[in-house]
């Protein structure tokens, strides 16, 4: 008898054997399992009874905290009155219910919502849009994407092809072709230990030009960057660079999307990212906090333009040869329009305003335990960056990670960076346990 059969035997857990879990270490998991039973608010449940404080919202995702009543009743309630719909030459109220709540909640000049089911479909859905619109406007040579190094975008074929997370990409070999990258922004010389947005790197939007010169503009079609690198470590935009990039796309007629998929709905402090930050994208993809978390669902929302652009030739043709047999799904479509009431009933983007000091002097306290080298935060996001084990990439994040899981928290690791992402509706006291718990970690493993 394995470790792991005797293992769950003796904790009545179920077969392990058949499920190929997405990025997880299958062998060393199924000999060590780690399992969620339920969830409450700021707390989840495992198979052995502990309860566990969720520092990541999930997977940054269940902002309005687990089992959310007004959203679980608003779920069982579309169940029960219509399962599916089909989303091709029909539709249903709750999807337009909510793609109407969505545009009033996006900055002004993003009118029109499109649904999908997840982040990596919104990006590869996005991707699309900005080579048909400039198809549509005569300008098919436009076809180059760019992206930028550590960026990620899901695990689409567009997605990884303009990410820039090298393990993400290396086992796939040849992807999009026509894709270039920006360079990320992480700089721990000028930036380690900067609190909100560094001070350093905005000239590196300039490396845009660079591109535009080498590929000339005639050929790029869009370019995608998150606001805030969250998988890659939460990595934060320099102070004014957002601002050239936009500056940059719309001198040389290139898209700007921003992949909000983690940032949007109260991560950043407001609804969304480019509201925080006074910049207008031309299309946002967004996903995970959308539904809370409960239903699998994202969104790419679009300037009026654009959609504009679309709607050309016959009344009853088809405009865009594009979507999916769960678009808009109306389970999906319940949970969302729910979930936005909820963040709007219970002030929770000004509630993760509000607390954006509390986390960050929290955060920051970290600064001199054992192998901390950075400390980032802004909203209700932040990272404790860790010196590598030599030869053992993420070896160190890793057993923060077990550590802490052992002592009643949930922390995720990026490589050797620790990330925390809350749910909104976490307390100071919360916060304060939250790091205190990563400080006595930190110093287990020194």
């Amino acid at each position: 008898m394995t470790n792991s059969t005797a293992t769950r035997l003796q904790e009545n857990l179920p077969d392990l054997q058949s499920y190929w879990m997405p990025f997880t270490g299958n062998r060393y998991f199924k000999d060590h399992p780690r399992m969620i039973t339920g969830a409450s608010g700021m707390y989840c449940r495992t198979h052995d009874g502990r309860q566990l404080l969720d520092a990541v919202a999930g997977l940054w995702c269940c902002n309005a905290g687990h089992c959310h009543p007004k959203i679980v009743e608003a779920i069982q309630k579309q169940a029960a009155e219509l399962d599916y719909s089909m989303a091709f030459q029909l539709g249903h109220p709750r999807a337009f219910e909510l793609a109407n709540k969505l545009t009033d909640m996006a900055p002004d000049g993003i009118d029109y919502a499109f649904f999908v089911n997840s982040g990596s479909e919104a990006v590869d859905t996005a991707l699309k849009m900005a080579l048909a619109y400039h198809r549509l406007r005569g300008e098919g040579q436009r076809t180059r994407l760019i992206g930028r190094e550590r960026g990620y975008h899901g695990v689409g074929f567009g997605g990884i092809s303009v990410g820039g997370i090298s393990p993400n990409r290396k086992m796939f070999g040849a992807l999009l072709p026509g894709v270039d990258h920006l360079p990320h922004t992480h700089d721990l010389e000028h930036n380690a230990f900067s609190r909100g947005l560094p001070q350093w790197g905005a000239h590196l939007a300039d490396e845009l030009e660079r591109i535009v010169a080498l590929h000339d503009a005639s050929t790029i079609a869009a370019v995608i960057v998150e606001p805030i690198a969250g998988s890659a470590g939460v990595l934060l935009p320099p102070e004014g660079y957002l601002e050239r990039v936009r500056e940059i796309c719309d001198r040389h007629g290139i898209l700007l999307i921003f992949d909000e998929v983690i940032c949007a709905f109260g991560r950043t402090g407001d609804a969304f990212a480019a509201g925080r930050f006074g910049v207008l994208p031309d299309l946002i993809t967004t996903a995970k906090g959308l539904t809370s978390g409960t239903v699998p669902m994202g969104a790419v929302l679009a300037k009026g333009e654009i959609y504009d652009t679309f709607m050309t030739g016959p009344e009853g043709a088809i405009e865009f040869f594009h979507g999916y047999t769960y678009s808009g799904h109306p389970l999906a479509a319940a949970a969302g329009c729910a979930t936005l009431d909820v963040y709007r009933s219970e002030g929770l983007f000004e509630r993760a305003r509000a607390l954006e000091g509390t986390l960050e002097d929290a955060l920051h306290s970290l600064q001199d335990e054992p192998n901390v080298i950075d400390v980032r935060n802004f909203g209700l996001i932040g990272a404790v960056e860790l010196t590598p084990i030599d030869g053992q990439p993420t070896a160190r994040a890793m057993r923060i990670f077990r550590e802490c899981y052992d002592n009643g928290l949930i922390i995720r690791t990026t490589g050797d960076t620790l990330a925390f992402s809350p749910p909104l509706i976490i307390d100071e006291k919360q916060i304060a346990h939250m790091v205190d718990t990563v400080r006595k970690s930190l110093r287990a493993q020194r």
